[in-house]
């Protein structure tokens, strides 16, 4: 895969681009008739990002035992670009003047190491996220790994909202329904603070269950259904 420049010079009404760009091979390009095209973010990394970034990779550091945080920062760097970016954009980049969606995605990525392997943190993961998508995601990984989402404990499911009063939950069909991964402590605290406290107090939001989930924590076949 080769990475090459160009310029956006006309966007259509339906939303075709027209991009003009200098290919090196012209004769095998055409012979291909195929291109990937990746476009620039154009939002550098923030100071929040980076400061998530940092705090992870020292508590990577500390369970790893390796003294140098540089040594950490590069390896989980290299990993992070064989495992998960795509093809074309597959190259090194700085912490220093990335783009934001670069530095979102490595945040992904080392949330679900972090919990995976279930390596002490010394900041809440959830800790610095204000966009929605990211507490999401950083949600959807714990429940994947049986993590607390406030304190990466052994976590329970939660359900956010009552099934309904005199109905067996063990009956119910429950996908769909907002659920959230809690250890018993912050599970005892979710009910006695009352749901809309609790979300505001740790700035959490719910994963719909899924049979994938529901599966993950036992949950019957009358609960999830026939579904893969």
């Amino acid at each position: 895969m080769e990475i090459i420049s160009g310029r956006i010079t006309d966007i259509r009404p339906d939303g075709l681009a027209v991009i003009v760009a200098r290919l090196p091979e012209w004769s095998r390009s055409i012979s291909t008739n195929v291109v990937e095209i990746g476009l620039p973010d154009g939002r550098l990394i923030s100071p929040e990002q980076r400061k998530r970034i940092y705090a992870m990779l020292r508590d990577i550091a500390e369970w790893m035992g390796e003294q140098d945080p540089e040594v950490v920062k590069n390896l989980m760097k290299l990993k992070f670009m064989a495992e998960q970016l795509d093809a074309i954009a597959r190259r090194m980049f700085s912490l220093a003047d990335c783009d934001m969606t670069t530095a979102r995605e490595f945040i992904t990525y080392l949330i679900e190491f972090v919990v995976s392997n279930n390596i002490p943190v010394k900041q809440p993961l959830i800790q610095g996220a204000d966009d929605v998508n990211d507490i999401r995601r950083y949600v959807f990984q714990c429940l994947m790994h049986k993590g607390c989402a406030v304190c990466g404990g052994h976590a329970e499911l939660h359900h956010v909202e009552a099934i309904g009063a005199g109905r067996n939950r063990r009956e119910v069909n429950q996908i769909g329904i907002p659920v959230l991964p809690l250890c018993r402590m912050h599970h005892s605290e979710s009910h006695q603070l009352g749901q809309e406290s609790f979300m505001s107090k740790y700035h959490l939001e719910p994963i719909p269950l899924t049979t994938k989930i529901g599966k993950l924590y036992g949950l019957t076949l009358a609960n999830i259904g026939q579904g893969g």
